[in-house]
């Protein structure tokens, strides 16, 4: 039996997911909505299925709903969606406000519907390969993990002014990543960054290039490094080193040709330039996991903690740099 899903947000990430959910073999694009009405009868229009008129009315045709509207609005969707008993898939963060993801969990005890947060990297192919190689001793002792996040360029004024920051926008992507990757849970933060690529970001009290360390109670470390403009294409790294060796996860091209002349030797094609085409596998295989964990009723590999440990995280990163000064989790956590 297919599972229907009902798709709340028809904006850029939406219109992807749709997409997914349609070419999946597993499930049908069930109804869509959005609160600005010309997005959601584009998308209803383009993949023929119920154009809702409210997020009940939405949720109710479905058995399985994912969240893809403005992150102000995701704890309210997921609480009713969970009222209304369906699985739920819900694109990050959660909220920008850790005291606001506290209270869904408190709203979600009882659920027993699966519920995934769209930390997408988790699934992308060499991410995982590079995580499960490292998880079976392949390399011994994991003591470092390296992570590289670059956006190919800034992002419009008006979403930044929505975005939370970096740290919950951006890196809280990364801070997800470690925690997949260590295997232990980051104890103390240290981030620091700057206005490098618009010095105006300032005025939001925001930054477009930092770098962050991570420590585990064991003393394994992590360090992210991230810029929101890589004129060179979205570049998206991950190294683990550990006792017995190293694993990389690299960047991906259009194509693998690489040109030897008198004025370059191996240049390759850009990597790919956006996160949508970066990360396009990650997402298909998330969704298709999802929709396994629905059938089974499993606990999905992103779940609702992950969103809120990640969150808290990115508040540490926050008061890390507002104090120039490593920040413990208990600080923010309790």
């Amino acid at each position: 039996m297919m599972i229907r899903i009902a798709l709340l947000g028809c904006g850029r990430i939406g219109k992807m997911h749709a997409a997914t959910i349609v070419r999946s073999s597993k499930a049908e694009l069930a109804a869509v909505y959005d609160p600005v009405s010309a997005a959601a009868d584009e998308v209803g229009r383009q993949f023929g299925c119920l154009v809702a008129g409210s997020a009940e009315e939405a949720i109710a045709q479905a058995d399985a709903v994912l969240i893809a509207t403005s992150t102000p609005t995701h704890a309210d969707l997921i609480e009713a969606s969970a009222k209304a008993g369906k699985a739920i898939f819900c694109e990050k963060p959660i909220d920008l406000s850790l005291a606001r993801v506290k209270a869904c969990r408190a709203a979600l005890l009882g659920f027993d519907r699966p519920i995934q947060i769209g930390f997408n990297r988790r699934y992308d192919p060499g991410h995982r390969a590079a995580r499960d190689a490292a998880r079976s001793g392949e390399i011994g002792e994991i003591r470092q993990v390296i992570i590289t996040s670059r956006d190919p360029g800034l992002a419009s004024r008006e979403y930044l002014k929505a975005s939370g920051g970096i740290f919950k926008d951006m890196t809280i992507h990364d801070f997800d990543l470690a925690r997949f990757m260590l295997g232990e849970e980051p104890v103390e933060v240290f981030a620091t960054g700057s206005a490098l690529i618009d010095p105006t970001l300032a005025e939001l009290n925001d930054i477009d290039s930092t770098m962050v360390v991570l420590r585990t109670e064991s003393g394994k470390l992590c360090h992210i490094n991230n810029s929101r403009a890589a004129i060179y294409g979205h570049d998206q790294r991950v190294e683990i080193l550990g006792s017995n060796g190293m694993l990389i996860s690299g960047n991906r091209r259009a194509h693998g040709l690489e040109r030897f002349g008198p004025t370059a030797t191996g240049a390759g094609e850009p990597f790919l330039n956006f996160f949508i085409e970066r990360y396009a596998e990650a997402y298909a295989l998330g969704l298709e996991s999802f929709i396994d964990c629905v059938e089974t009723n499993a606990t999905p590999d992103a779940t609702f903690e992950d969103g809120e440990k990640s969150l808290a995280l990115a508040e540490a990163a926050n008061l890390s740099r507002a104090e120039r000064r490593f920040v413990n989790i208990r600080e923010i956590v309790g």
